[in-house]
């Protein structure tokens, strides 16, 4: 996708990875950026940095699981500045607890926002790109979409669902030369996760590396674009050896966030962490 000349709507670009690839469009010459998050405040700020490179903005502040209020405003949005060329799904939350202890007012909210969300407001724009037979869509799944984690079962199952709507999509829409693209980043360092016990050995990417790899891999024709070479590693390792991926993520869970196990299996798995705590400190 030549992004010269072209208008792109990018939602939670308030922060972390969605203003990242907000930035990065408008490093590479994008003609206008449309924003969407919650926090006026902030989307400001970024509007503001982003107009100072000679870039065009609007600033949306809206609450995407309210149907009503987005539909109003993406109507009002394709009259004040003409076709959108380029969506990207980046809004999102995150909750880390066992099942067990798992809040339903969380999951509900995750499953609003990163995923009902999401799709009314896709469904709403690729109507419109249908219409002028033209548009990009990209929605932002993770690596989790791939690889379920522990303590994170409505997160990943959000992001699996969002990969599925992806490939489904990307089937219909392709007659009406519209572009369906899924982007899995690994865990990365942003405002979302800095709360979360992070899983051992995991490397956090920056915002920043994720919005590069987005922009590079829209030149090509990939439809799924893998974010570093944790994510590839996994996703060969789940390929390959399923059995050695399930090993690794039980070893490398938050020990706060485990299940307990019965006794007689409890001696076995302190032996499996005490191994992989002398490996690591070996290296």
């Amino acid at each position: 996708m030549n992004i010269q000349g072209k208008v792109a709507l990018i939602t939670g670009a308030s922060r972390g990875i969605g203003k990242a690839i907000a930035l990065a469009l408008a490093q590479r010459g994008i003609k206008r950026l449309i924003l969407v998050a919650r926090d006026r405040q902030k989307l400001t700020e970024v509007a503001s940095q982003i107009e100072a490179m000679g870039v065009e903005t609007a600033i949306l502040a809206i609450d995407l699981t309210q149907t009503v209020e987005v539909n109003i405003a993406v109507a009002q949005l394709w009259r004040s500045y003409g076709p959108i060329h380029l969506l990207v799904n980046c809004a999102g939350v995150a909750y880390q607890a066992s099942f067990l202890q798992t809040k339903l007012p969380q999951v509900q909210e995750e499953l609003s926002v990163n995923l009902l969300g999401m799709y009314n407001l896709t469904s709403l724009i690729a109507r419109r790109m249908v219409s002028q037979r033209q548009g990009t869509i990209v929605n932002v799944s993770s690596l989790m979409g791939k690889v379920a984690a522990p303590t994170m079962a409505t997160y990943s199952a959000t992001k699996f669902a969002i990969l599925g709507f992806t490939q489904a999509l990307r089937r219909e829409l392709a007659e009406h030369n519209i572009r369906v693209i899924a982007l899995l980043p690994s865990l990365t360092d942003t405002d979302m996760v800095r709360d979360l016990k992070l899983f051992r050995w995991v490397i956090p990417m920056t915002s920043e590396e994720v919005a590069q790899v987005l922009v590079n891999g829209l030149q090509k024709d990939a439809p799924e674009i893998l974010v570093g070479w944790q994510s590839h590693l996994a996703v060969w390792c789940q390929r390959l050896a399923p059995w050695l991926l399930e090993l690794v993520l039980q070893i490398a869970t938050p020990p706060a966030w485990k299940t307990p196990q019965p006794m007689e299996k409890r001696s076995f798995m302190t032996r499996i962490y005490r191994f992989s705590d002398l490996l690591m400190s070996r290296t």
